[in-house]
């Protein structure tokens, strides 16, 4: 005999994702007519630059108008996931990312680090696109003390 909700893991990986990806993703109206019934949904990037140092950009997702079961990007391909907790002592100093790869922030809180000293923190339900997979990386540190829980959706 099985355990009970031991089959029931991909169906809490759909309801995971869809819950982080679009219930604490700010909409923002597309700079399109709002006759064309598209939106965007705002990421963070970090990304290596032409100096060897990681850098921050908000990327649109632009999302199209399905009827009654909402808003949807286009298809985008993964080659897995990976679940992840860090306590809330968590402070990584300058790495790069082990491969291009969204990160679903679940629960809590994470501040990043680039090499030019901006921070940016990636609240619960905020979704951050990682290609800094050269250069001086970045650096990840906890928030508050706090334990966080994240998805990460590899690309590559």
């Amino acid at each position: 005999m099985h355990k009970a909700g031991k089959y029931r893991l991909p169906s809490a990986i759909k309801l995971l994702i869809l819950a982080a990806t679009l219930g604490g993703i700010s909409m923002q109206p597309a700079a399109l007519a709002a006759d064309t019934g598209e939106k965007t949904m705002t990421i963070l990037r970090i990304y290596t630059g032409t100096d060897n140092q990681s850098h921050f950009e908000d990327v649109q997702i632009p999302l199209k108008s399905t009827g009654k079961i909402g808003f949807i990007s286009e298809l985008m391909k993964a080659t897995g996931i990976v679940f992840r907790e860090t306590g809330g002592d968590y402070n990584y100093d300058f790495h790069t990312a082990p491969r291009r790869q969204y990160v679903v922030n679940l629960e809590g809180e994470v501040e990043i680090e680039v090499g030019d000293g901006t921070k940016r923190v990636l609240h619960s339900g905020e979704v951050l696109l990682a290609e800094d997979t050269t250069g001086q990386g970045h650096i990840s540190r906890a928030v508050a003390g706090k334990p966080r829980k994240s998805l990460f959706i590899t690309l590559d």
